[in-house]
């Protein structure tokens, strides 16, 4: 992994990724490709010093020439680009399928194009089972990469999906939004549900498990990292207030989803993740239910919780 295209990149996942990657002298090349031009300048003076290996270039997935200018001559790309606020997705439907479908698409069909090496997309607990559409767009993201392994005839790239929960402290995250509302003096936070459990991932666990994957993909592959899940009445708890139950919204679940039920038939346990290998049935399996964040034994407690917001704060 030489040269990189990363859609998306001024987002939470992709500053974080430049900081680590920009670390590794063996990088010759990132195109950090998003149509915020503000952040871009912004990340221009961020990485000053890293210029010659940057390439800063204004585009949307949805357009697929410029997707294909910006992807060649390297050898991997990183898919993160995608309209995310659940809400927005509802209620604008034909923008959320035009970035997160058929931008999508765009991204495997230039990948198919330029030959590279790896592609692979950051996908989301919601494409499982989904309820709301942005969900529904993320599985249909997946569906496009993973059958593009059966269709690139002598074509060398490979193409697999991280699928991982919401990043704490990512925007449009719960803690950010309960942290915004404290530092505004709301005494009283909204809880959709008492029971409702979120899965727990930072970004540095993010970032390593990308590359993880990366390197260790085949083709084909959903990743799954096994991750710590919590109680949003635990967090609301951490942080010292009151709540008001308001009910669950329009698309938002009790309990979110990594692994269906329908999916262990193809599913491979390891120490720290999964493989999903769509209709590839793995013998001698161990895995044998859905792994959503209710049934997760790794559940945290309202101590660590707070140890983790006193960073934050």
């Amino acid at each position: 992994m030489k040269k990189i295209f990363i859609s998306g990149a001024t987002g939470t996942f992709g500053v974080a990724f430049l900081k680590k990657i920009l670390k590794n002298k063996n990088i010759k090349k990132i195109v950090v490709f998003s149509r915020d031009e503000l952040k871009q300048s912004v990340l221009q003076n961020l990485f000053r010093k890293d210029q010659y290996r940057l390439r800063f270039l204004i585009g949307d997935v949805r357009d697929y020439n410029r997707v294909l200018e910006g992807i060649t001559d390297c050898d991997v790309v990183i898919h993160a680009a995608a309209l995310k606020q659940v809400p927005a997705c509802e209620t604008n439907p034909s923008e959320s399928i035009k970035t997160n479908i058929l931008g999508s698409e765009n991204i495997v069909k230039a990948a198919l194009y330029k030959n590279v090496d790896k592609c692979i997309l950051i996908s989301t607990d919601k494409a499982v089972n989904p309820i709301n559409l942005y969900g529904a767009c993320k599985l249909a993201a997946e569906k496009l990469f993973l059958a593009s392994n059966h269709v690139r005839g002598k074509n060398k790239t490979k193409f697999s999906v991280i699928r991982y929960g919401n990043v704490t402290n990512s925007r449009g995250s719960v803690i950010p939004f309960f942290l915004n509302m404290k530092k505004d003096r709301k005494e009283i936070l909204p809880l959709t549900d008492i029971n409702m459990t979120r899965f727990w991932i930072t970004i540095e666990e993010a970032i390593e498990f990308v590359l993880f994957a990366i390197k260790k993909m085949k083709g084909n592959e959903i990743f799954v990292p096994k991750l710590n899940s919590f109680k949003i009445i635990d967090l609301i708890k951490a942080l010292n207030a009151r709540y008001k139950i308001i009910g669950v919204r329009p698309g938002e679940k009790i309990h979110e989803t990594l692994i269906s039920k329908e999916e262990q038939l193809y599913t491979k346990e390891f120490k720290n993740y999964f493989i999903i290998k769509p209709f590839t049935i793995f013998k001698n399996k161990s895995f044998t239910k859905k792994y959503d964040s209710f049934n997760t034994q790794n559940k945290l407690n309202v101590k660590t919780i707070k140890n983790f917001l006193s960073k934050y704060e």
